[in-house]
C-alpha cells in the first residue's frame, strides 16, 4: 500500500493501516498482519541486533565488558528499532545510553531536549527536499521531505509504547499495587495522546523527562550533514552508507566526541541501492564511485518488470481501502 501524489508514503500509509486494524468489519472478516514496527513481533526481532552487537564487541581485545560502556546510536523516525534497544536493555544487554538520531523531522529530538512532544509542521517550499525517486514525499499535515524518507514522520507510532513505561516508572513508590500503577499509566498516556490529537502536542512532567533521559539521549542530523558523512566514510574506506545509516553514523561520531572512551555502535538500516539519488548526490565527485558496482543482483532489471497496481481514490477513504482488500481476498480464494 503506497499513497500517490503529494503525500508522505510512511505517514499516510501508517494512518490507514492503524485504521484498518481498528475497523470492526475488517477484524470480523479478515486476519490482518503488519510487517512494520506496529507489529510487536518486528520489535522482538530487532532486539537481536543489540545482543549480536554486544557479543561482537566482546571479541575485541580492547573491549573490557566489566569496565567499558556502550552507547547504541539508532537512526529512527517511527521509534521501533530504538524501542527494541530499550527492551533489550531491560532484558540485560549492557547499554549506557540509547541515542535517538533523527533527521529534520525532529519531534523525538525536541522531546528529549524540552519534554514537549509537539508537531512542528512545515508546508509549501519549506517542506521541499529529498528525491521523489527515493521515496521523499511531503504530507498535508506538515512532514518535511528529506534525503532519508523512511524517517520522514511527524508523529512516531511506537513512542506511545515508551510513554507508558515512562508514566509507569514516574509514579510514586508508595503506589504499591501494580495493577493500579498500570491503570494510572494507561490513563496518563491516553491523556497525552488526546492532547496530541486535539492540540498538536503535549508536555510531560520533569520526573517523566528525567526518566526518559536515564536511558536515552538524542541528536538531530540535517541533509547537509548526511551527505557529508556519506562522502567522508566513502573516502575513508570505500564503504557506502545509505542516508538513514549516515544519520546514525553522524550522531555516533558526535556521541563519541562528547563521551571519549565510550564505545558507540551505530545501527545501519538500509542498503544504499534503495536510495540511489541521495547516494549519487553525495558521491558525484568521487571518480572511483560507480553505482552499478553496488547494485545487488536482485535489483538488476527490476524497473523493467511488470507492475501490478490497484488504485483507491483518497476520497473513498477507509471504505474504499476495505473494499479493495476484501475484493482481492475473494479473488484469491
Amino acid at each position: 500500500m503506497y499513497p500517490t501524489e503529494k503525500v508522505s508514503a510512511i505517514q499516510e500509509t501508517q494512518d490507514f493501516v492503524k485504521a484498518l486494524f481498528a475497523d470492526p468489519l475488517i477484524n470480523k472478516t479478515q486476519s490482518l498482519g503488519a510487517v512494520n514496527s506496529i507489529n510487536w513481533a518486528r520489535i522482538l526481532a530487532q532486539m537481536v541486533y543489540y545482543v549480536s552487537s554486544y557479543l561482537s564487541l566482546r571479541h575485541f581485545d580492547s573491549f573490557d565488558p566489566s569496565n567499558d560502556h556502550i552507547r547504541f546510536v539508532v537512526p529512527t523516525g517511527n521509534f521501533g528499532d530504538v524501542l527494541a534497544g530499550f527492551f533489550a536493555k531491560k532484558l540485560g544487554v549492557p547499554s549506557e545510553s540509547l541515542v535517538v538520531a533523527t533527521n529534520e523531522n525532529d519531534i523525538l529530538h525536541r522531546f528529549w531536549q524540552t519534554g514537549a512532544y509537539e508537531k512542528n509542521p512545515v508546508h509549501d517550499s519549506a517542506a521541499d527536499g529529498g528525491f521523489v525517486e527515493d521515496g521523499a514525499k511531503a504530507h498535508p499535515s506538515g512532514v518535511k521531505e528529506t534525503l532519508s524518507p523512511a524517517m520522514d514522520i511527524l508523529v512516531s507510532s511506537n513512542f506511545e509504547r515508551l510513554l507508558w513505561y515512562l508514566a509507569y516508572d514516574a509514579q510514586s513508590p508508595s503506589t504499591a499495587n501494580v495493577q493500579e500503577k498500570r491503570q494510572a499509566a494507561c490513563l496518563k498516556v491516553k491523556g497525552w495522546q488526546s492532547e496530541l490529537k486535539s492540540r498538536g502536542g503535549f508536555s510531560v512532567e520533569n520526573k517523566v523527562l528525567h526518566s526518559a533521559k536515564a536511558d536515552f539521549a538524542s541528536e538531530r542530523v540535517s541533509d547537509v550533514e548526511t551527505l557529508s558523512t556519506i562522502r567522508d566514510v566513502y573516502r575513508m574506506g570505500g564503504y557506502i552508507l545509505d542516508p538513514h545509516s549516515a544519520i546514525g553514523v553522524t550522531a555516533a561520531l558526535r556521541s563519541a566526541k562528547a563521551a571519549p572512551g565510550v564505545y558507540n555502535v551505530a545501527l545501519a538500516t538500509a542498503h544504499p541501492a534503495k536510495f540511489s539519488n541521495a547516494v549519487g548526490l553525495a558521491l558525484k565527485d568521487e571518480k572511483s564511485f560507480h553505482f552499478k558496482d553496488i547494485l545487488p543482483d536482485q535489483f538488476v532489471g527490476l524497473e523493467e518488470l511488470p507492475k501490478r497496481i490497484r488504485y483507491v481514490k483518497k476520497s473513498e477513504g477507509l471504505d474504499g481501502l476495505r473494499k479493495l482488500i476484501m475484493d482481492e481476498v475473494e479473488k484469491g480464494k
